[in-house]
């Protein structure tokens, strides 16, 4: 029983991945789109729709299944249940890339965002594509700390998000009123993606310590205090010793 509740933890964690990898490639098709003003890249995300919901109902069995089995132990509990949380922050990924995908070819072949801004999306795609690649690399072997600096890359994603924003609401827009109320759109998309991309983060986190996210963060600084510490006192020793 035990070997079979194994390979289906195994095969869960191997669903996971090919959900990330989908919703990796339904953004990079989606920006690409955005930026290029490409109907076809757009056509190819959307038509990803259902094999993410496919991807999503097999999680959801398995996690059933799982938990039916029998009496998981407490390390298995908590991947199982980090699963769940990580197949619902995957599937609203996957959604917000669509939406991308959908306004560009909504307006193709106009362009959604004025040219003029276009450089701030092609920085928000280039973050959140490196936190895609970060979520792959930490669902393929889980790693707390790695997952603890997904942080500074959507600190910036949030920046950017910010910056947009306080030029359409506080500075003369010179676009259309349907230009910037799709570029707040957008931009937002980008920045939700990423705080999803953060949420999996803190997911693998409890699962790999069973700690809670911002426990784990004061670990980390008590333990490099206490390294500190160390060294100090060390190099102290050293000193007396001559």
């Amino acid at each position: 029983m035990r070997t079979a509740y194994r390979e289906h933890l195994d095969n869960f964690s191997h669903d996971l991945i090919v959900m990330c990898d989908t919703v990796r490639t339904i953004m990079d098709k989606a920006s690409q789109a955005l930026l290029d003003r490409a109907l076809e890249p757009a056509e190819e995300a959307l038509s990803l729709t259902e094999e993410l919901d496919e991807i999503r109902s097999r999680c959801s069995e398995r996690a059933v299944k799982l938990l039916a089995l029998e009496n998981p132990m407490a390390q298995d509990l908590r991947q199982v249940v980090s699963s769940i949380y990580i197949v619902e922050d995957l599937f609203r990924m996957g959604q917000l890339a669509q939406h991308i995908a959908d306004a560009a070819r909504r307006r193709h072949p106009e362009a959604v965002v004025p040219a003029e801004y276009l450089g701030f999306m092609e920085e928000m795609f280039r973050l959140t594509q490196e936190m895609g690649s970060v979520v792959h690399d930490i669902l393929v072997t889980p790693d707390a700390e790695l997952s603890v600096n997904l942080r500074s890359d959507d600190d910036a994603v949030d920046d950017i998000n910010h910056h947009l924003l306080r030029i359409l609401t506080q500075r003369e827009w010179e676009g259309t009123v349907r230009q910037a109320v799709e570029t707040a759109q957008i931009t937002r998309y980008y920045e939700r993606y990423a705080d999803h991309c953060v949420s999996v983060a803190g997911h693998i986190i409890y699962f790999a310590t069973g700690l809670l996210p911002e426990e784990f963060e004061r670990k980390l600084q008590e333990d490099q205090k206490d390294a500190e510490f160390e060294a100090r006192m060390s190099e102290l020793e050293r000193q007396f010793r001559r």
